[in-house]
């Protein structure tokens, strides 16, 4: 009766109004998922090396190297509009 208050109970929380067929069929789906992940715990990973991406992953981006860049009134001299040295932007939020 408890797992059935759990699918109830989740089904509020979610704002989804279940009929009784579907809180039974949703409780069969998950009384599967948890026996599958009961079946997993018995799995021993003790010799498996923690990973955070299935893949191997490496940084693509060039290195990060100084160099020289415009000044500041080179930057302001594209600007549509400027005052006390900062580019003016339109305003987007009212």
């Amino acid at each position: 009766m408890s797992d059935q208050f759990d699918v109830r109970y989740v089904a509020q929380l979610s704002r989804l109004d279940l009929s009784d067929a579907e809180i039974a069929k949703f409780q069969s789906q998950l009384g599967q998922v948890l026996a599958h992940v009961e079946q997993l715990r018995g799995v021993d990973v003790s010799d498996v090396q923690a990973t955070a991406h299935a893949n191997e992953v490496s940084n693509v981006f060039r290195a990060d190297e100084p160099r020289d860049w415009f000044d500041q009134p080179t930057a302001l001299k594209n600007a549509p509009r400027d005052a006390n040295g900062l580019i003016i932007v339109p305003k987007v939020i009212e």
